[in-house]
């Protein structure tokens, strides 16, 4: 749906100069839904104030009935949230996928990351890891575990602490070696982002957005959710979700 489509549809379901719409999502998408936000203000008069958390800990406010319009995280969380009941049946969206990245700090020695042994080699060989405690970092821990290397690797491990990105850990030279979503590295200075992890073991994450259950009798605000959610997943933005080095679905 194009843009001009999406503000007259706006128009007719609410007042635009009143209607301010909140939602929650990872800190994954953070940047990227800065942008965008701003973009549909501009298109439709419509504010979307959205809180960047940890996933675990967005979906545990959305848990708790807080009041949210809308939830955006990776779409496995999505999945659970609509098993459990807090967010609606249906109302599953994926917007956007996020590649994983691997990160040295600026100016240091670029291991080879050109295949799977390769970047196993790079893994064993580095003094201090670091990685996400979202879908990525899960999967390189099951990466690690069919590689049999968990344990050896285990007591290197810098464990990010909530809202510190692994880039920053990077860059102050406290791990050597950082994996994340590519959106969260791709702007943060003092690392050089070596690129995604390469085909044989790239991991994707599909992040998906969902309403809330907690508006479900609001049929007015959840037609403009809806609208806004539409708009995340059209084309007209995808040359803004490649510049937070995210792609389109």
């Amino acid at each position: 749906m194009f843009l001009g489509q999406i503000s007259r549809i706006v128009r007719m379901q609410t007042s635009s100069s009143t209607l301010v719409l909140r939602g929650i999502s990872s800190m994954a998408t953070k940047a990227l839904l800065a942008d965008l936000t701003q973009a549909y203000l501009a298109q439709t008069g419509v504010s979307v104030q959205i809180e960047s958390v940890g996933g675990v800990d967005a979906a545990k406010s959305v848990q708790a009935d807080e009041a949210f319009d809308m939830v955006l995280l990776a779409s496995d969380a999505i999945e659970r949230l609509i098993a459990s009941g807090h967010v609606q049946t249906g109302s599953r969206c994926d917007w956007v996928r996020s590649p994983v990245a691997v990160a040295v700090q600026a100016g240091a020695e670029r291991p080879d990351l050109s295949n799977e042994a390769a970047v196993k080699a790079a893994v064993l060989a580095s003094p201090t890891l670091s990685y996400s405690t979202g879908p990525s970092g899960v999967y390189l821990e099951k990466l690690f575990e069919r590689w049999g290397i968990a344990d050896e690797v285990k007591a290197r491990i810098v464990v990010p602490p909530p809202g510190t990105p692994v880039g920053a850990l990077v860059a102050s030279g406290k791990a050597a070696l950082g994996f994340q979503q590519l959106s969260e590295l791709i702007a943060l200075p003092g690392i050089d982002v070596l690129g995604t992890l390469p085909a044989d073991v790239a991991f994707i994450t599909t992040f998906s957005s969902g309403i809330p259950t907690v508006i479900a009798g609001d049929a007015t605000r959840v037609a403009a959710v809806q609208s806004f959610l539409q708009f995340l997943a059209s084309a007209g933005v995808e040359d803004v979700k490649r510049k937070q080095g995210m792609d389109w679905l």
